[in-house]
């Protein structure tokens, strides 16, 4: 079972144990007081952590997210984690970001590419906790890796790999194991799951940085 900071818990919502994160509520989500539900059906994180993957958020004081959409996710990670710089490329779901970001004065929102670091290395600081990354593109591994000098030592990389971004000819299994074959060049992965049904072809991989 993964290791749940204070920031999340598992409560009821309409008759099921779920997720939850105490932070403000975005997009119409269940509430239930000052808790809002984390829902794995909208989250691929959120899926990672209800698949019992070996997570380990306690130490997530500083967080890079990259692929950050329109803040569904990084919204919850901003409700347990210290600094949060969420990047993202599209200028539509930045405005949706924006607002997201209103409501939380640590989530940084950077309208940024994440497959060029240098563009926004000067804003991101070194030595944080966490990389979460959702970015829907080829080449996935490579920004996981060119990424990797944000992170401290022993700092953890949460990964979903998106097999039809890659290639959408291939075997999803094929896709996966070449990813991850690439990863090893700068993290060693500690834990891999499918995270069907709540999101076909993606792969969730928890990896520490070598």
């Amino acid at each position: 079972m993964s290791d749940l900071p204070d920031g999340i818990q598992r409560r009821e919502f309409d008759g099921q144990t779920r997720l939850a994160t105490r932070g403000d509520p975005v997009y119409g989500e269940p509430t239930d007081g000052g808790w809002r539900c984390w829902d794995a059906g909208r989250s691929k994180l959120g899926a990672m952590l209800e698949g019992g993957m070996g997570i380990d958020l306690s130490s997530g004081e500083g967080v890079l997210y990259l692929g950050a959409a329109s803040g569904t996710t990084v919204s919850h990670v901003a409700d347990f984690a210290g600094p949060t710089y969420a990047v993202e490329f599209a200028p539509r779901p930045m405005a949706d970001l924006l607002d997201v970001a209103e409501a939380r004065n640590n989530l940084f929102p950077l309208l940024k590419d994440a497959r060029k670091p240098d563009t926004y290395s000067h804003v991101v600081e070194s030595d944080l906790d966490l990389l979460v990354q959702d970015v829907a593109t080829r080449g996935q591994a490579r920004v996981a890796v060119d990424n990797a000098r944000f992170l401290g030592d022993n700092g953890q990389l949460l990964l979903a790999i998106k097999a039809r971004s890659e290639d959408v000819t291939a075997d999803p299994e094929t896709v996966f194991d070449s990813v991850c074959a690439e990863l090893t060049e700068a993290y060693k992965i500690t834990d891999r799951q499918r995270l069907d049904p709540s999101h076909d072809d993606h792969l969730g991989v928890v990896a520490r940085k070598r």
